[in-house]
């Protein structure tokens, strides 16, 4: 290979993955999001490549005086926009701080329970990713397909018989507020631990139109903070229990990570700090926006999930298009349309290869400036593409043209808010 020629593919890839992603696609990942201008432009920083093993304060090595002071800062603000005493704020991912947790609170052959795998749970709950490394027994906790939520009276039956260590709320597929308090007694009752991952709803929770798991009583709160939560990619730890965090941070460091990715800490510092002031007006419209593109689907003639309970309290809209071809295939159509979507198993799929099920988020497409019309408008494409059979290369150039209106992002800052003259459409 020529290394002038790789280097010129590379940045044509990245250019080019840029103007795609950022300025002709409509992205409805519920995973993704995009981060401020300003939060980008302190996403590049020295910290990168540096190394600051230990906890805050009692380091391994030097140089760390800075990275230190932020990483004391992004606690603080963390712990004051989610009400949390103690915040672990190293783990680099969502999947590591659920791996901490499960490191410092139980031991092999130990039963853990969380939300069935297609009822929403993730893979980090379940024998395929960290508690089967960590060798723990999982039980799926009973699921109501009419609910669309943990069956209540089935679960704290279960919890008494079964004695689990952990009970693991939370979950990839959220469109309402798992029963936090009303499962709390039965888990504390058995000596458990009451786990509530909130990576999708972390930015729903601070913007206060989703309930805060550490105030209805959970024990820990695990998070990324690249979802509704639009910060760069990276992981978090909240509790109010003293004894859990001290255990915790011995899993953190040195059990999971010695390098921490510290370049992250400013842009998530930024990312709070827009929560705290843009975060209400942009949750609200978020929960709104997933609604609109709900109604208009099913208005449509989309099979929409929960129907009889609203369709969704959250940024995610679950579609049933079995009917119109599958996930996978309908997936496929829509990135040919330039609609980016994922593919998803529903509760009533018996297996995972081709599930039935199309998850949708609007967050990203939110922070963009879209409203409940432009929800409307995006749902009228799908339906073109997937149910009208229209060719996807033909829809694509009108959702080329629609997303060029919205190429600002919104409910954040940039850097000339702070006085610095840049423009991140430099980078595209």
């Amino acid at each position: 290979m020529d290394p002038d020629s790789v280097l010129n593919e590379v940045l044509d890839i990245v250019k080019t993955h840029n103007k795609w992603r950022r300025l002709e696609a409509i992205n409805l990942i519920p995973s993704e999001n995009v981060m401020s201008p300003l939060a980008e432009y302190v996403y590049l920083n020295d910290m990168e490549g540096r190394y600051a093993e230990g906890t805050l304060g009692s380091r391994y090595y030097q140089g760390t005086k800075y990275i230190d002071r932020l990483e004391g800062l992004l606690a603080g603000l963390m712990g004051q926009l989610f009400h949390a005493r103690f915040v672990e704020v190293r783990p680099i991912s969502g999947t590591i701080a659920n791996a901490a947790v499960y490191a410092a609170l139980t031991q092999p052959d130990v039963t853990i329970m969380s939300v069935p795998l297609n009822s929403g749970g993730h893979i980090s709950h379940k024998t395929t990713g960290a508690p089967g490394i960590f060798r723990l027994k999982v039980v799926d906790l009973p699921w109501d397909n009419d609910e669309f939520n943990v069956d209540v009276g089935k679960s704290i039956k279960l919890i008494k018989e079964v004695k689990p260590k952990l009970v693991i709320l939370g979950g990839s597929v959220y469109l309402f507020p798992h029963p936090i308090k009303e499962l709390l007694d039965a888990i504390h009752e058995v000596n458990a631990v009451l786990l509530h991952d909130s990576a999708h709803v972390l930015g729903l929770i601070a913007g206060g139109v989703f309930p805060n798991p550490l105030d209805l009583g959970a024990d820990v709160m695990t998070s990324s903070t690249h979802k509704t939560f639009p910060g760069p990619q990276g992981g978090v730890i909240f509790t109010n229990r003293e004894d859990l965090f001290k255990s915790i941070q011995k899993t953190v460091f040195p059990g999971l990570t010695s390098n921490y990715h510290h370049h992250r800490y400013a842009a998530t510092a930024v990312t709070a700090i827009e929560m705290m002031k843009f975060g209400k007006a942009y949750a609200e419209q978020v929960v709104n926006n997933a609604r609109a593109l709900a109604e208009e689907l099913h208005a449509l003639g989309f099979n929409i999930v929960a129907e009889n309970k609203g369709f969704t309290r959250t940024h995610q809209v679950l579609v049933d298009v079995s009917r119109v071809g599958g996930g996978t295939k309908s997936a496929v159509l829509l990135e040919e349309a330039n609609i980016i979507v994922n593919k998803n198993a529903l509760p009533w799929d018996r297996g995972f290869r081709d599930p039935s099920g199309l998850r949708l988020g609007v967050q990203e497409m939110t922070r963009f400036g879209m409203g409940k019309d432009e929800m409307r408008i995006i749902a009228e494409f799908m339906a073109r593409v997937l149910i009208k059979r229209e060719d996807p290369s033909n829809v694509r150039k009108e959702v080329m043209e629609f997303r060029r209106e919205f190429t600002q992002v919104k409910y954040g800052l940039t850097p000339r808010d702070v006085g610095i003259d840049f423009n991140i459409s430099m980078l595209m």
